[in-house]
């Protein structure tokens, strides 16, 4: 299930040459730009879920990150909190091996995971040998479509041991709001806030999401979430109405 044999950099890097240049392509960069200009808000939603776990969970907690990219981010919330297990899953061995090297900030045990999340998920709740105090999704849920959230919301909540808690940063809609007009007004304001941005990478950022943004509003996250048996939801932040880092609690 989990191999905890350390990852070669360079023989990462010897993969077929499409992998290499699929990772490390326009999409890659531009995700980049957007962290080091902190477009998204990832320093303040980070910093949030700092203090929400230092304050929360002085007790050693497991953590399961889902989507986990390179762990830039969640490795500098980890620092000096009670973590004692990281577990980070991404469908890029590439982006696995950096973020090993990412989280030598954190002194716990780690593992990773390469995989399809929505592919490892069920696998590891049929397995039944791993569960989790705190399982983190960061902009990655909104990828799916409504009837697979609803499943993989079901798989989580058999994946937390009990207190246990997933935590969502990821885009919301309005309510009532449809993807035909989420799209457009994100996009608005993607044109008149990220300054740096070439026309070319504005191209880019439109073409992901007409191909991959599915966002849904925070009253149906809700109810996704207690249909599937979490008891209680709490916003720990907003980004005006798209971004929101929300706990689902078992």
């Amino acid at each position: 299930m989990m191999n905890n044999t350390a990852l070669n950099f360079t023989e990462i890097l010897q993969e077929s040459s499409t992998q290499c240049r699929e990772f490390f392509n326009d999409r890659w960069k531009l995700y980049q730009k957007v962290l080091g200009n902190n477009y998204m808000g990832h320093r303040e939603i980070y910093h949030v879920l700092h203090e929400f776990l230092i304050s929360n969970w002085q007790q050693p907690f497991k953590l399961l990150d889902l989507g986990c990219g390179d762990a830039s981010f969640i490795a500098q919330s980890l620092v000096n909190t009670s973590v004692s297990s990281y577990c980070g899953l991404d469908i890029s061995q590439i982006a696995i091996a950096i973020a090993r090297k990412n989280m030598r900030l954190v002194s716990c045990e780690q593992e990773f995971i390469q995989g399809d999340f929505c592919q490892v998920i069920p696998s590891l709740v049929k397995e039944e040998k791993t569960k989790f105090n705190i399982i983190l999704s960061s902009f990655a849920f909104h990828h799916l479509n409504l009837e697979q959230k609803d499943y993989i919301f079901s798989q989580l909540k058999q994946l937390l041991l009990p207190g246990g808690v997933f935590i969502l940063i990821d885009l919301v809609s309005q309510e009532g709001e449809s993807r035909e007009s989420y799209i457009p007004r994100y996009l608005k304001s993607v044109e008149k806030n990220w300054l740096q941005i070439t026309s070319e990478e504005m191209s880019l950022v439109s073409h992901h999401m007409l191909e991959s943004d599915y966002p849904e509003s925070q009253k149906t996250l809700e109810l996704l979430a207690k249909h599937n048996g979490f008891q209680k939801v709490e916003c720990l932040y907003q980004q005006e109405d798209t971004t929101q880092l929300c706990c689902f609690y078992t």
